[in-house]
């Protein structure tokens, strides 16, 4: 994308992107003193049309649409494990985000381990929940930047001297950082509409492309089978093989789980207006499924038109195929849109890592009497310093490395999920009992997928019988039943439950009298 036709077009969409980003104040309608709840959830005031942007861009990230069909392009079928997960978490998300939004409401929650702290009465595990967040996020923040990368490479940006591609991603999100400092939330948000239409837009113009240069999708599957079957053995196919099976599986449900506990996602969802906006945004969701589904087509798409990838890194490999196939402003636009994709989710990320921060570490352990004021400070100064750290790691060390870290990141956030999850709806697990599952959960998955060589996929032995599963839900089952069986043993030597101060013990403990219509104790 050496052409200026192609440079302007993807300057365009990024400026627009900033200019958006400078006018967030515009959806904050009300004068307030400053507090961490109107920077970081921009005062739950949301609604169902700016939360659905807002969540949807924030959970389809532009590593997303990037890796899904680089995975494509290299593996073939497995890569789609993606759709059917995103799939999974539309139901899971209508469930759990209304239940989990009322009760951080009520409470005057904002992050996920204030929940945690409030029903089992254990900062620890707050502590263990909030850290776990921020270890999992900044890696996938890192990863942001390395979808801005790939595109950058195709554009031929990433080549020039004086590292002009390395200087122009810094400036990208240095302008996403003055905007997010400054209005928080609101400036992702205001960004994710912009995010929508580039990405939707982009995602058909370019299957449109395809489809005019090889006539029908049967051709492009044709051809794309050929050159995989040519080049790539038996791990590289347009089918899964039946040993892939219980893999793919495991892989989508654990992803579909994990990813509902990552602190962005529900920075997101707790910034909506409430329940049933959150319900409408998950009925709307599967929207965006359908084109990661087309991006992911686009990787078989590229397979087929024998795009080959510089190094042993195939991120680049849509950015390749659309440069080839459109004309140089179509080409502008889209790479342009890619690089907006990533803005939404690092603004988000950087935010609710902030946010967990100073909520769950400094106020708790360093600073119980900070002000409002002093609390959107500190969260403001962290969020440039997630930033600043994302760019340094990407920069300083090999891309692989923050692939890497990134798929233990899953690994790790699913384990909270019995702490959270189960927790809106059942208090019979004990705290100690999920710190301790927790642990375990942590290092088996940690040990598990470093001795596989950072593989998501770990094979397991079962009576003579060995069969591949998704790591982290392996460790989730550990943690679950580590959980279950300490509750059990704490319950019978009398360990006492810390108090829980939550909407949902009001519920619990006040029960109407079906004679009389009073509450009983």
């Amino acid at each position: 994308m050496t052409e200026g036709a192609a440079v302007a077009a993807f300057l365009a969409v990024v400026g627009a992107a900033s200019l958006l980003a400078a006018r967030a104040r515009r959806l904050n309608t009300r004068d307030r003193l400053p507090a961490l709840e109107g920077w970081a959830l921009a005062d739950r005031s949301l609604g169902t049309g700016w939360t659905w942007l807002l969540l949807g861009g924030t959970m389809f990230t532009a590593y997303t649409f990037t890796a899904v069909p680089a995975l494509a392009y290299g593996n073939g079928a497995p890569a789609f494990f993606a759709v059917p997960y995103t799939v999974i978490v539309c139901p899971l998300a209508f469930v759990l985000l209304p239940r989990l939004w009322s009760v951080a409401r009520a409470g005057g929650h904002i992050t996920v381990a204030d929940f945690v702290r409030a029903r089992y009465g254990s900062p620890p595990l707050a502590l263990a929940v909030a850290l776990t967040g921020i270890l999992a996020t900044m890696p996938y923040l890192a990863l942001q930047l390395l979808g801005i990368r790939a595109v950058l490479a195709a554009s031929g940006l990433d080549a020039a001297p004086a590292l002009v591609g390395d200087l122009a991603m810094a400036v990208l999100f240095a302008g996403l950082a003055v905007a997010t400092y400054r209005h928080g939330l609101r400036a992702p948000a205001l960004i994710s509409a912009l995010k929508a239409v580039a990405v939707f837009g982009s995602a058909l113009a370019v299957g449109l492309l395809v489809l005019d240069r090889f006539g029908d999708p049967g051709a492009v599957f044709a051809a794309a089978a050929a050159r995989l079957g040519d080049r790539g053995g038996p791990q590289a196919s347009l089918l899964l093989a039946d040993d892939q099976r219980l893999a793919f599986a495991t892989l989508a449900l654990g992803s579909a789980l994990a990813l509902l506990m990552y602190p962005h996602v529900l920075t997101a969802a707790f910034a909506a207006r409430g329940p049933a906006t959150l319900r409408r945004v998950c009925v709307g969701l599967p929207a965006w499924t359908a084109v990661l589904a087309l991006f992911g087509l686009l990787g078989i798409a590229a397979v087929a038109a024998g795009v080959r990838t510089p190094g042993p890194g195939s991120e680049s490999a849509v950015p390749m195929l659309v440069d080839r196939l459109a004309p140089a402003p179509l080409t502008g636009l889209v790479l342009g849109a890619i690089t907006v994709g990533a803005l939404v989710p690092a603004a988000v990320m950087s935010v609710a890592a902030a946010t967990s921060f100073v909520r769950n570490v400094y106020v708790e352990y360093v600073h119980p009497t900070a002000t409002p004021k002093r609390q959107v400070r500190i969260a403001r100064a962290v969020s440039l310093t997630a930033k600043a750290g994302a760019i340094a790691f990407v920069l300083g060390l090999r891309d692989q490395a923050a692939i890497n870290l990134q798929l233990l990141g899953g690994v790790w956030i699913l384990q909270i999920f019995p702490a959270v999850a189960i927790g809106l709806y059942t208090r019979r697990l004990h705290h100690r009992a999920l710190l301790a599952g927790w642990a375990a959960g942590m290092l088996l998955g940690t040990v598990m997928v470093v001795r596989r060589g950072f593989s998501p996929v770990v094979p397991l032995g079962f009576g003579g019988h060995t069969v591949e599963i998704y790591a982290g839900l392996a460790a989730l089952l550990l943690n679950t039943g580590v959980a279950v069986a300490g509750t059990a043993l704490l319950r019978r030597r009398g360990v006492p439950t810390g108090p829980d101060t939550t909407s949902l013990a009001r519920r619990t403990d006040h029960r109407p009298r079906p004679q009389t219509g009073t509450s009983s104790p």
